[in-house]
């Protein structure tokens, strides 16, 4: 099931008239409210979610999303009629998995869809990382510094696991972008340095083991 909040009536009627004939389950809601509403009845696979709407706007409401333990991992991609770097950093800082910006083609919004839950469905695996006090356990989805959990987003908790499965090794921005974000992302690599920034933040002192290599990319080492 996805859910799109989108106060635009025109628009969030042809995109779930889309989601619906692509194969998808689809509902719409016109404010954040009602989307939350429904979140409690029946938790999505995904969340479409426009910042500009009556009310709590989309930013206040992904706000909420990642901060209730039991949904904060649903994937979230924020829609938005805004076009500044600006507007797609604060966005992304506060966990949205990523942003499609109006005017946008429906199929790019369907491939981008397709790309998000791919990576989300990536959560069968049992292996368990450690570096320098940082612990990250993909079954459980859990993430621990010095055995303190720390709450991240689907996209940072990826960027962490591909840093740790890859100690040592420098991964460039490209690399990233195309193992996290999909082949059809045509988003910039800032967008890489932003999730490496909240992911340093969010790993408090152990975030210094994230090194970031000049004219290349980044990579994570193990002090121990």
């Amino acid at each position: 099931m996805i859910y799109y909040a989108e106060d635009d009536k025109g628009i969030r009627d042809l995109v779930i008239y889309t989601l619906k004939n692509t194969g998808f389950d689809a509902e719409g809601f016109s404010n954040g409210k009602a989307l939350l509403d429904a979140i409690e009845k029946r938790v999505p696979e995904l969340i479409l979610l426009d910042i500009m709407m009556p009310g709590e706007d989309g930013i206040e409401i992904l706000k909420k999303i990642r901060n209730t333990p039991s949904i904060k991992n649903i994937p979230v991609i924020m829609v938005t009629a805004k076009n500044t770097e600006y507007d797609k950093i604060i966005g992304l800082d506060y966990g949205a998995d990523d942003y499609i910006t109006k005017p946008f083609g429906i199929m790019e919004m369907i491939s981008r869809i397709k790309a998000v839950l791919r990576r989300s469905s990536n959560s069968s695996e049992s292996d368990e990382y450690s570096i320098s006090g940082i612990s990250l356990n993909v079954k459980s989805h859990v993430v621990t510094v010095d055995s303190v959990q720390v709450l991240l987003t689907l996209k940072e908790f990826e960027l962490l696991k591909m840093l740790m499965t890859s100690r040592g090794t420098v991964l460039t921005r490209d690399l990233i972008l195309e193992k996290i974000w999909g082949y059809d992302f045509d988003g910039e690599t800032r967008t890489v340095d932003v999730h490496i920034r909240t992911l340093r933040s969010k790993l408090g002192s152990a975030g210094d083991l994230i090194e970031t290599v000049r004219g290349v990319g980044y990579r994570i080492i193990d002090k121990s």
